[in-house]
């Protein structure tokens, strides 16, 4: 593959996106694409700090603005450090979680003004773009039992209210259905490997690489 291209995984708390960027990682290698996969908040040493300065502690540890600029400093360093030089060395690039998380949870959830966390994107990613936006869609109560059950400490999201959450997932769809060139919603409810198929074909049409 001579460019590389970058995919984002974006829903809710529980939704199942980091299992799904394993399986589509190992279906792209398999099919002999150079692929990585990363996180947000996190992907780089100097975002990984950040990130722990977000999902952890009080829920009202910071106010909405201030984890706005956090994850728009994280993601400048993720940029620069891991998803830009490898796009330049041609490896595609899955992340799970990457602007619109921002969007969602800051701008939707947190009521945080949509201009301004649009204007922290033109700085930091001018008109840099995914190729392709998975959007995984779930039940409220089933994603937060989910995330619940993994127990891995990083909480600080999942014990926000409800009404948050709709707003979350209400802000995910509302993306999606800004952008359908660029997002696909899937139903994060249905078993593993069917969602798995879901991903490798939508893969498969939108940017034109074969996978089984």
């Amino acid at each position: 593959m001579s460019k590389g291209r970058f995919i984002t995984f974006e829903g809710g708390e529980g939704t199942g996106k980091s299992t799904q960027v394993a399986l589509l990682a190992t279906a792209l290698a398999d099919a002999g694409v150079d692929v990585i996969s990363t996180r947000e908040p996190g992907g780089a040493p100097g975002a990984e700090e950040i990130r722990n300065l977000l999902v952890n502690g009080a829920t009202n540890r910071w106010t909405p603005m201030s984890e706005a600029l956090l994850n728009y400093a994280a993601r400048a360093e993720h940029l620069d450090k891991t998803v830009y030089p490898a796009l330049e060395k041609g490896q595609w690039v899955i992340s799970d979680r990457f602007a619109d998380s921002t969007m969602a949870y800051q701008g939707f959830g947190h009521g945080v003004k949509r201009g301004a966390i649009n204007k922290l994107g033109s700085a930091v990613l001018g008109d840099f773009k995914p190729d392709l936006t998975i959007i995984f869609d779930l039940d409220l109560e089933v994603g937060l039992e989910r995330a619940g059950a993994r127990g891995q400490g990083e909480d600080r999201y999942e014990r926000m209210g409800h009404d948050f959450h709709d707003r979350l997932r209400q802000g995910f769809l509302q993306i999606a259905n800004d952008e359908p060139e660029r997002c696909v919603v899937i139903d994060a409810s249905a078993p593993i490997e069917q969602i798995a198929a879901a991903i490798r074909a939508i893969v498969s049409e939108r940017l034109s690489v074969p996978l089984s």
